[in-house]
């Protein structure tokens, strides 16, 4: 039973955190979502909270999903070794960056410099929280794509690496937007938009993917077993 919930709590907090991040940049007043980063929700308003609340709402949501990965996995005749940690890792972050509030960056809140120069400390912890969980999602897509390669899965392997690939890159470019890159900054929210809409496309999928996956080992990987058993 905790792994069906906790693989249902994987699928739906990627859409929970994106709606709600969506909306808010779209009606917050003097935010710009092309320009501005999510964290930034957390600032400027008393209704900062809610973004506070969504980042942390959506960690808690991964942890449980994580936990749950090692037995859903085992459910289906499959393993993974340390797959989970970096997904914990990823909800981690999470938590982090709703717990501690990002600085101002790019003009927002109004009035507020483009860069807060030395960060605080609270900034200082978001941003690595951050760069933890961005990181260990990364890793998380391409430790997957070698277990699908194992489990004859083709496909998943390929978009998993493939996310595993994007997911930085958009990372970089958004860290450069926020130190104020000319020809950057002025998209930076829209970048990390993409990017961690990248990130959890890719993690909803694979939640999905497990709920539907009937148990024991296709085919091809019982025959690969059978040869080196």
């Amino acid at each position: 039973m905790f792994n069906k919930i906790g693989l249902r709590c994987g699928a739906v907090a990627g859409p929970l955190f994106m709606l709600v991040l969506l909306v808010q940049g779209a009606v917050r007043e003097g935010y710009d979502p092309i320009r501005h980063a999510g964290s930034s929700l957390e600032l400027g308003s008393r209704l900062g909270w809610i973004q506070q609340a969504n980042f942390i709402l959506a960690g808690a949501l991964v942890i449980v999903f994580a936990s749950a990965l090692p037995g859903a996995l085992r459910e289906r005749g499959r393993q993974s070794a340390w797959g989970a940690l970096p997904v914990a890792l990823w909800g981690a972050g999470l938590v982090g960056a709703g717990v501690f509030l990002d600085d101002p960056v790019s003009g927002y809140p109004i009035g507020t410099p483009a860069l807060t120069v030395p960060p605080t400390t609270h900034g200082d912890l978001h941003g690595k929280m951050s760069l933890v969980g961005f990181l260990a999602l990364a890793v998380a897509c391409f430790v997957f794509a070698r277990r699908f390669a194992g489990w004859g899965e083709g496909r998943w392997a390929r978009y998993s690496a493939v996310s595993g690939v994007l997911f930085p890159i958009g990372f970089v470019l958004f860290v450069a937007a926020s130190l104020q890159v000319n020809g950057l900054v002025e998209v930076g929210g829209l970048i990390q938009r993409l990017t961690v809409g990248i990130g959890w496309l890719w993690l909803t999928l694979l939640a999905i993917h497990l709920i539907r996956m009937p148990g024991g080992l296709p085919p091809r990987e019982s025959v690969t077993f059978a040869r080196h058993g």
